[in-house]
């Protein structure tokens, strides 16, 4: 399955941590990769770019779908600024992260980039991408422009490193003919506990096991992230110093899941991918599936579906989100011109990324979310509507280590059958000295 800015196969082939993201922790320690600081032109962009003719290259991992919708925006980019020719290289993500750092530290890396809000932090600390903050204040960017959390999400140490471009979000998938057929309202899915396990048991009545628990991080974990969330708890406490996913809220979140299975209103050993094809083949009502899943569902057209905010299990609304976030790579040599350039680049795609939206995101810019053009796109816009209790990592430098305990430990209960408070209890623990090696690592 390619999803839309966030592919499982990337992201699997890169031995990557989905609890987590953060990529780039394994590539080495706090050092910087970039030897030289670009010095900030002053105006962040602002004012545009006269000067000659300039190139630049961009950076991404957009090779699903959506990278058509990338290629798109930086032809029109190119079309109306003559002395800047913009080139964007695609490659899978498990590349990118590895090449990025590789490319700065020769003085060869990108002009611009696409990264996860989960490595930026990771990448500031080893000085693989520039501050931002004259970016943001020359063009006058606050958080009033975009949703907060993706926005707080790029600074690091008190320093803006990055500007968010999008969020995806989790979203509640369902087959409406599955659920006609259990008697159930397609036209209003349930929203709480109650009514979820009501529709549960009337698709089991029907035969059908209405809910797939995946075993899997991707996207398993990423919903178990949110019912944690959604019960009151965090995988992480507040300064991001400790693993917390031991305590009552995920052992309640995780016997949730847990329990679809010894219930019956899952099978056992779900296999990766498999929950998101059985919605497809009428085999499953209900499937919790990232935004990137509006696009493929759109090319079933015998498929009746439909998409809502994800149900509220646990008494607090909330919903796991990534987002990519524009970086500017750190140069070797300082150059004006692409600085400034690169800049004004930064600034446009960011304001236009109503296109991008089409490609199964939702805008991080609130000019853009707000507009009537986005509100336009049903399936997206009803995810958007999420953008207040989206869940987040913390922006800490190698979170990732920290996070695959947690995957680890997620994969051991519901596909192992280990028992939930010893398994995560371990796993805090051996989180927790990943946390103390990595503060000290990365001068935390």
């Amino acid at each position: 399955m390619t999803t839309n800015g966030f592919s499982r196969r990337g992201v699997l082939g890169a031995g990557i941590s989905v609890g987590a993201l953060g990529v780039l922790s394994a590539c080495g320690g706090g050092k910087g990769a970039g030897s030289a600081t670009t010095k900030a032109t002053g105006d962040g962009g602002k004012s545009g770019y006269n000067g000659p003719d300039v190139s630049l290259l961009f950076w991404n991992g957009f090779t699903g779908g959506d990278g058509a919708f990338m290629k798109k925006l930086v032809e029109q980019f190119n079309g109306e600024h003559k002395n800047i020719k913009v080139t964007m290289q695609v490659m899978q993500w498990s590349d990118y992260y590895t090449k990025l750092p590789n490319a700065v530290q020769a003085g060869k890396g990108p002009d611009i980039a696409v990264m996860h809000v989960d490595s930026v932090a990771t990448n500031a600390a080893r000085k693989i991408v520039q501050p931002l903050d004259d970016v943001a204040k020359a063009l006058e960017l606050s958080e009033t422009d975009f949703a907060p959390v993706p926005w707080k999400a790029g600074i690091y140490k008190d320093v803006r490193y990055s500007i968010p471009l999008d969020v995806h979000p989790l979203g509640f998938f369902y087959n409406k003919d599955l659920m006609d057929k259990a008697g159930l309202d397609a036209e209003k899915p349930p929203t709480d506990l109650n009514s979820y396990m009501d529709a549960l048991d009337k698709l089991k009545g029907k035969g059908i096991q209405g809910h797939w628990a995946s075993p899997h991080p991707f996207t398993g974990g990423l919903s178990m992230q949110s019912l944690i969330k959604q019960f009151g708890g965090s995988l992480y406490s507040e300064d991001a110093t400790k693993a917390v996913y031991n305590e009552e809220p995920a052992i309640k979140a995780m016997t949730w899941w847990v329990d679809l299975i010894k219930k019956g209103y899952s099978p056992a050993k779900v296999g990766q991918d498999a929950d998101f094809l059985a919605l497809q083949n009428g085999k499953t009502a209900f499937n919790w599936n990232g935004i990137w899943s509006i696009n493929t569902l759109k090319e079933k057209s015998d498929l009746k579906w439909g998409v809502a905010p994800l149900p509220n299990i646990g008494g607090t609304k909330a919903a796991w989100a990534g987002s990519h976030q524009f970086v500017l790579p750190t140069r070797k040599q300082a150059d004006a011109n692409k600085d400034q350039a690169s800049r004004v680049f930064l600034n446009w795609i960011s304001q236009h990324s109503l296109e991008w939206a089409k490609g199964g995101q939702v805008p991080a810019r609130n000019s853009v979310r707000e507009s009537a053009e986005f509100k336009a796109l049903n399936e997206q816009a009803a995810l958007a509507t999420q953008i207040d209790d989206l869940v987040f990592l913390p922006a800490v430098p190698g979170i990732g280590d920290a996070g695959a305990e947690f995957d680890k430990a997620f994969n051991e209960i519901v596909l192992g059958g280990k028992d939930i408070k010893a398994t995560l209890d371990a796993a805090v623990g051996r989180a927790n000295k990943i946390l103390e090696a990595n503060a000290k690592k990365y001068g935390a």
